[in-house]
């Protein structure tokens, strides 16, 4: 036996087999389906296709929102080398520029960074703390935080460092998950803030502080949409705020808590962004869904695992529960406009929101009443100079 390959490989030899029951498990007899739902309302989601530091910095500020006092950056610090986290060299302007803590949290699964002392470790050996400090909250303990849908987990259990924060940047990576079926914001923020036991608390929908044992998949989703919600709550009250960000590349249908991930046979998407983080992750799936598969261009694997895993019933539940909307006007950065005068073309019919998602006109006959600025008129990004 090859004792090194079989070290290498153990969590994804686990994680596959964790898929395999909770595909086979519990899982709804109805097919699901993912319909589009960018129909020019709800929330403002913003996209660009370039995935770079300076874009990455471009689309927080388009949000329109500042980050204020003390800064968390949520991040996935990765497995292994080999995993598809987002590397510091993409990270590293957005997070010096709000003068950002790194934050995560401890596993519950075993791996390299289980512990506080070998997730240090696993940290310093992908170079995060050269560019920020790194805050592992739970490395002090836990604390709970109230979760308004109590049908599986009863609170959020989360590291105790959480209230050292008054804002958070949400930086996930959108990709696969072997349990979830996809991981993008909601899932950074109910697993990737959870604590090691607080993770085990949403995997068992609510049932143990250890172990990933569940045979009811939708317990699964919908905890961590109850999770999302409170660490969004969490953030809503008094001075605080939170804003979301997905990073789509490298997009595997394996997470970046396998060290060993399959290789991504879907090219990069781009970046989105939003302060709803329902319609953020809806935008996400929604490419994926839509996307026209080519070879070397592919996203049919991701989709499967999506399907088989019914990963969509988390964004689904989270819209009940009140946490955002699946509906939203995707406004590209890159083709933003300028006009210098008001359309007055009586046909036409405009929807008007500002840059932090609110309806400013519906349905008007022109755009006269705007005073100068910039808003989103129709899905597009344009300056009112006038």
């Amino acid at each position: 036996m090859n004792i090194n390959m079989s070290k290498k490989n153990i969590f994804g030899i686990m994680l596959t087999f964790l898929s395999a029951m909770t595909a086979c498990a519990g899982n709804p007899a109805e097919v699901q389906t993912n319909e589009p739902t960018n129909d020019g309302t709800g929330a403002v989601v913003y996209f660009t296709k370039e995935i770079t530091p300076e874009s990455l910095v471009r689309i927080y500020e388009a949000l329109g929102i500042e980050a204020k006092g003390r800064v968390a950056v949520k991040i996935s610090t990765g497995e292994s080398s080999r995993s598809n986290h987002l590397r510091p060299e993409l990270i590293k302007d957005l997070v010096q520029k709000v003068n950002g803590t790194l934050v995560e949290c401890n596993t519950a699964y075993g791996g390299n960074r289980a512990s506080t002392a070998r997730h240090k470790q696993a940290i310093a050996e992908r170079g995060y703390n050269e560019i920020a400090e790194v805050d592992i909250m739970d490395e002090e303990g836990t604390m709970e935080i109230p979760v308004e849908d109590t049908k599986w987990i009863k609170h959020d259990i989360v590291g105790s460092h959480l209230a050292n924060y008054d804002f958070m940047i949400n930086l996930a990576h959108f990709k696969g998950h072997a349990m979830g079926g996809f991981g993008g914001v909601l899932k950074n923020a109910s697993i990737g803030v959870a604590s090691s036991s607080g993770k085990s608390y949403i995997h068992t929908a609510g049932r143990s502080l250890t172990g990933f044992s569940n045979s009811n998949q939708d317990s699964f989703l919908e905890s961590m949409a109850a999770a999302a919600q409170a660490v969004h709550n969490y953030f809503k009250q008094g001075n605080k705020d939170i804003v979301y960000i997905n990073v789509m590349n490298n997009i595997s249908i394996d997470c970046d808590c396998d060290g060993s991930p399959a290789t991504p046979e879907l090219k990069d998407m781009g970046i989105l962004a939003s302060t709803d983080p329902v319609a953020l992750d809806k935008a996400c799936l929604d490419l994926v869904f839509n996307h026209e598969s080519t070879a070397g261009d592919d996203a049919s694997a991701l989709v499967r695992r999506i399907e088989n895993l019914h990963g969509t019933h988390t964004v689904e539940y989270a819209e009940q529960l009140g946490l955002g909307t699946r509906h939203y006007t995707l406004i590209d950065i890159d083709a933003a406009s300028s006009i210098d005068e008001t359309h007055t073309d009586n046909a036409n019919r405009y929807n008007v929101f500002s840059l932090d998602g609110k309806k400013v006109l519906a349905n008007a006959k022109s755009l006269e009443q705007l005073s100068k600025g910039v808003y989103i008129v129709n899905g597009k990004k344009e300056v009112i100079d006038k």
